[in-house]
């Protein structure tokens, strides 16, 4: 996928999914931010956003947090 963004750009965007997925993880889950972390930075979806080449940073919050409930249900991630 080709980006216009320049690499602080995409950064920025991956920060700003990053966040609002801790949110969701501890509305929904009753993590503490800290465990809601662990739980996203252990999954394969924050490593698949970390990915430039899968455009995942260009999509909405909802979306990213459904391929992660996704892996919570079918996965071990914590």
């Amino acid at each position: 996928m080709t980006s216009r963004l320049t690499p602080q750009q995409r950064q920025i965007l991956k920060d700003e999914l990053t966040t609002e997925l801790t949110g969701y993880l501890v509305d929904d889950y009753h993590y503490t931010p800290e465990q809601a972390l662990d739980v996203l930075y252990t999954s394969e979806t924050f490593e698949r956003l970390q990915d430039d080449a899968t455009g995942l940073y260009y999509q909405s919050p909802g979306h990213v947090y459904s391929f992660l409930q996704n892996e919570l249900k079918t996965a071990k991630v914590f």
